[in-house]
Order: C-alpha cells, then sequence, then structure tokens
C-alpha cells in the first residue's frame, strides 16, 4: 500500500492468497473486529458519503487510500506508515456508522444478527435473545460500544475484551433502534419478564411500591 524507508518494493513472488484480501476484509477478520460488517467500496468512493470526516481525520487522503487498497507511491517513514494505518481504522468506523443506516448497510449487519454475531444478552431472562451493537455517544473517543438488547432494552459489555475496546461512535446511537423499527418483526412487544423474589414462595413486600401517606 505504501512504502517505508528501506523497504523494497519487489515482492511479488512473496504474495499469498492472504495478501490478496482487500483491506476492508482484511480489517473486519482481525480479532475484535467482529462487530463490523464489510463496506463496500462504492459506498466509500462517494464523496458524499464522506462529508466532514476530513477535518476529524489525520492524514485523511493516506488513509482512505489505504482503505481503497490504492498504492502510495510517497515513501514513508516507518511512524508515519503506523499513523497512517491508525487513521485509516479510525476513518473505516466512522464510515462504517454511517454505512449502517444505509439499506445495504442494515441488510449487512442483519446477516450478523441473524446468527448472533454481537452476542446474546447475559440476562438469564432473556432467553440468549441476540443483541445488537450500539455507541452511548456519538462523538468519536467518548466510549466503548456496549450491546443493546431488544428485549430487557438494556445495555451490556461484550464478553471479548477485544471487542470491548471498540470505539461506540463506529456505531453510533441511532443503528439498534432504526434497525428495530426497519425490521419491526424483531422487535419484541412489551412483555419482558422480570424476576419477582420470593421466600418461601411468597412475594416479598416492597414499601417502595406503596402509593398515598
Amino acid at each position: 500500500m505504501f512504502t517505508t524507508d528501506g523497504e523494497t518494493s519487489a515482492s511479488g513472488d512473496t504474495s499469498t492468497d492472504v495478501d490478496e484480501r482487500t483491506w476492508i476484509a482484511w480489517f473486519c477478520s482481525l480479532k475484535g473486529n467482529e462487530f463490523y460488517c464489510e463496506i463496500e467500496e462504492d459506498f466509500i468512493q462517494d464523496d458524499f458519503n464522506l462529508s466532514g470526516l476530513s477535518n476529524l481525520v489525520p492524514y485523511y487522503h493516506y488513509a482512505l487510500d489505504v482503505i481503497l487498497d490504492v498504492e502510495v507511491q510517497d515513501v514513508l517513514s516507518e511512524q508515519q506508515s503506523e499513523l497512517i494505518e491508525s487513521a485509516a481504522e479510525m476513518l473505516y468506523g466512522l464510515i462504517h456508522a454511517r454505512y449502517i443506516l444505509t439499506t445495504r448497510g442494515m441488510i449487512a449487519m442483519m446477516e450478523k444478527y441473524k446468527h448472533a454475531h454481537f452476542g446474546r444478552c447475559p440476562r438469564y431472562l432473556c432467553n440468549n435473545q441476540p443483541c445488537l451493537p450500539t455507541g452511548t455517544s456519538d462523538v468519536f473517543r467518548t466510549a466503548t460500544v456496549k450491546l443493546f438488547c431488544p428485549n430487557c432494552q438494556d445495555l451490556y459489555f461484550p464478553r471479548s475484551k477485544y471487542q470491548g475496546n471498540v470505539d461506540g461512535a463506529y456505531f453510533g446511537t441511532t443503528f439498534p433502534h432504526l434497525f428495530l423499527m426497519t425490521y419491526s418483526h424483531l422487535k419484541h412487544r412489551k412483555n419482558c419478564t422480570t424476576y419477582t423474589p420470593r421466600i418461601f414462595g411468597f412475594k416479598i413486600f416492597n414499601e417502595n411500591s406503596r402509593s398515598g401517606p
């Protein structure tokens, strides 16, 4: 993708099938990145979809070239290459938050949801309900990704520490709710089972539920 100081460009004879994967496919296959879907390149190539991101991401144009597998001819230092790679991951995440709100993006996320790739609700009474990823803020570097359960409608931490380090802004605060509105057949009716504490079979009287003086 780009050449660093002291690095030769003759590497064609040592290429493997792994090297032939696109950057997007490689990135989404990394451990901890299972929540991401693969963004279609034509979406990324449309400048309208990237509006405003050039002001947020350092090395924006280099990062965009990395994502789209465009060969960069500039000779860069190792430190610059690392910064550009980090910027590419940030840019992909911010584009991802926009892509999953589109029809094509939701279809891709639906496939993951049907196979419970995002994980299941840890709450016992939710009966292994598949969850959806969500952010608690749309601002980058504010909070990490959480899991939203459509049944109890509460938030949980991902079980994997690697997934738990992903920025929540890469999924945004809108996605799970728009997803469930779009696919309304997946939305649970408000009949979430709650646990009732009992002593010797009798319900415990809750003083907080008393009404009146």
